[in-house]
């Protein structure tokens, strides 16, 4: 039976009102969501759940850890509104609780009060070194570009992102894709004089 729904899709808000935008994104803005997601546990934790709901006994095995830390962990990100109770069953004689992210994809408010700095950082969290054979490819470039040049490749980094992707974990290993596209403080060299 349950007690707890995920948003219907396309709704642009669920029965207990989270701000979720035109995708169906969780718009991350308070500082309880980024204090909850800032934990590396609990971000561990949203990384498993974008696989399928789950229960705490599965998670504390996934996870590594006991069923009472990671149900504290998962009253945390319930209370700040990232995961709900997604349905309960009986088994044996006992009711088994399955969690579920409210939203399988997060975007930052533009108010928000930590910026790319936070998915950067959740980003250096996750890494692990590329082992023998795997695929890896990190690159900083700096470019030069008009207004007009810099919002189309915008544009097409925003289609990249957005395209669906899969989260079986029968399908291969997790990899991790971080875009970010912004202003830096680079001086511009003056013309060079000619004789």
């Amino acid at each position: 039976m349950a007690e707890e729904r995920p948003p219907a899709h396309g709704s642009g808000h669920d029965p207990d009102h989270r701000p979720l935008d035109e995708r169906d994104h969780l718009v991350l803005r308070s500082a309880e969501q980024f204090k909850a997601l800032g934990h590396p546990v609990r971000h561990r934790m949203v990384n498993v759940l974008r696989q399928r709901p789950a229960t705490l006994r599965q998670l504390a095995h996934a996870l590594g850890m006991s069923k009472g830390t990671i149900g504290y962990h998962v009253r945390v990100l319930r209370e700040a509104g990232l995961v709900l109770l997604a349905e309960t069953r009986q088994v044996r004689g006992g009711t088994e609780q399955y969690f579920a992210l409210v939203s399988q994809t997060f975007r930052l408010h533009q108010d928000a009060a930590v910026g790319p700095e936070f998915l950067i950082n959740a980003a250096l969290g996750e890494m692990l070194p590329a082992g023998p054979g795997q695929a890896s490819h990190t690159a900083l470039r700096h470019l030069w570009l008009t207004g007009t040049e810099a919002h189309a490749l915008e544009a097409r980094l925003r289609a990249t992102t957005a395209e669906p992707c899969s989260t079986d974990p029968t399908r291969g290993e997790p990899y991790g894709l971080l875009v970010s596209f912004f202003r830096v403080n680079v001086p511009s060299l003056p013309p060079d004089d000619e004789p």
